[in-house]
């Protein structure tokens, strides 16, 4: 873990109100996957910044026992066009604690570590964290995820 800090930045994408409780974010994040590579989601993202793909969790109504915002996106320049269909987020940036998580992302690589994260004394301060899926992320059974916590 290293602590680091983040610049504020925008974000257009796709999303879904979750939670944690009863298995809900494990059936509802991967079918936000599934939509966003069936409906190629990138291609219709304007003022893309780059192809890296930001998997956000946003708007806790708590802790991580609680609903949230499940967003995949990309960074973007402006929110001035907002496709229909897509959402797009502003977010402060901040102190975050970034995590890098190695492995094959097809047998849970990053659910668990999320799972080590819930289990941690870090101070979250619940208000946006992501995982960023770049270059280093393509091969799956050898995938880099960082994943950054937003600490007080």
């Amino acid at each position: 873990m290293k602590k680091t800090n983040i610049a504020p930045f925008k974000i257009i994408g796709i999303a879904v109100k979750t939670t944690n409780k009863n298995g809900q974010a494990a059936k509802h994040i991967p079918e936000l996957w599934k939509q966003f590579m069936e409906e190629a989601i990138i291609n219709q993202i304007p003022n893309k910044i780059d192809d890296t793909i930001y998997s956000l969790y946003t708007d806790y109504a708590g802790d991580h026992s609680q609903p949230y915002l499940a967003m995949l996106g990309c960074k973007v320049a402006n929110l001035d066009v907002i496709p229909s269909g897509l959402i797009g987020k502003s977010f402060e940036g901040g102190a975050y604690t970034k995590i890098t998580a190695q492995g094959d992302l097809t047998q849970n690589l990053v659910i668990n570590e999320w799972l080590k994260i819930w289990q941690s004394d870090l101070n979250r301060a619940y208000s946006v964290d992501f995982e960023i899926y770049d270059e280093r992320s393509k091969n799956i059974n050898e995938a880099e995820v960082d994943i950054f916590v937003a600490i007080n």
